[in-house]
């Protein structure tokens, strides 16, 4: 099912779910942890993005060679939002609504649903504000706001298309203070969320974090720096040697925790409490 607004085509996505993040243990992937389940709502979404007429006639601008902007993003998700304020959209329903860039979560969503145009060497800016990691990420499709300051405060997150590999994208981040090449929009359509929400938890279990990390340290790194010297039939090394290859096995553990480390579990959506949040 798709509407029209404004002469725009919004497809309708059902409320369902997504999953963010990865569940590899390895430090490698530590940026991109937790994974989790993130539950949208009901929202609808443009299958491409808006093309330079479309934000030209919105903008009511007039330069052939217009790039799109921060500023310009701005003015366009907050005209299109009063005036779907204005109006009766989805006549029947008691929700507000708001138009603006997709969360991540809305994006994932809706691409596994109606598979998204995406077109090579574009930056597609997202709703959401920059972060390290997925803590603290919103796990209702609404936008993850930037905590912290410094120049990344500008910054949004966004998804790249590959130069030359259909369909092959990656995380960024687009600067929102001076225009780019290549900066992409689409919109949703999406309820406003309420006061409550479900956060990833800021914090992960630290002990059990660390008591995971010595068990596959000595057993990937130290142990084995022992068991080869005596294997060999050096095991008077193993004695007065111990400093140097303990070490060593230390140092091979710290190798393979950055590659390999045992699957995290999946934060699923019930099992985090609502919290008043901030929007």
């Amino acid at each position: 099912m798709s509407v029209q607004f404004l002469g725009l085509d919004f497809h309708k996505i059902e409320e369902g779910s997504t999953y963010l993040g990865t569940e590899k243990g390895g430090w490698v992937y530590a940026s991109q942890r937790p994974r989790h389940e993130v539950k949208c709502p009901e929202f609808y979404i443009m299958k491409s993005v808006l093309s330079q007429d479309n934000i030209k006639t919105i903008l009511n601008h007039d330069d052939d060679a217009f790039t799109l902007d921060g500023k310009g993003i701005k003015s366009i998700c907050e005209q299109l939002t009063h005036l779907i304020s204005d109006e009766t959209f989805l006549e029947g329903t008691t929700k507000q609504w708001e138009v603006r860039c997709p969360s991540e979560g809305e994006w994932r969503r809706a691409h596994d649903v109606i598979e998204l145009e995406l077109n090579p060497r574009k930056i597609e800016v997202l709703a959401d504000g920059v972060a390290d990691n997925y803590r603290g990420a919103m796990m209702d499709g609404r936008p993850r706001m930037f905590a912290g300051l410094g120049p990344m405060a500008s910054h949004r997150t966004a998804i790249e298309t590959h130069p030359s590999r259909e369909g092959v994208t990656a995380l960024s981040s687009a600067p929102m203070d001076r225009p780019i090449e290549g900066l992409v929009l689409r919109l949703v359509i999406t309820p406003v969320r309420p006061l409550k929400g479900k956060v990833v938890p800021l914090n992960a279990d630290f002990f059990a974090n660390v008591r995971g990390e010595l068990f596959w340290t000595s057993l990937l790194g130290v142990l084995p720096s022992f068991l080869i010297p005596i294997a060999r039939g050096m095991g008077s090394y193993a004695v007065n040697g111990w400093a140097n290859l303990l070490f060593g096995g230390l140092c091979a553990g710290f190798v393979t925790g950055a590659i390999w480390r045992p699957r995290r579990p999946t934060l699923l959506y019930e099992d985090v409490e609502e919290s008043i949040i901030g929007r």
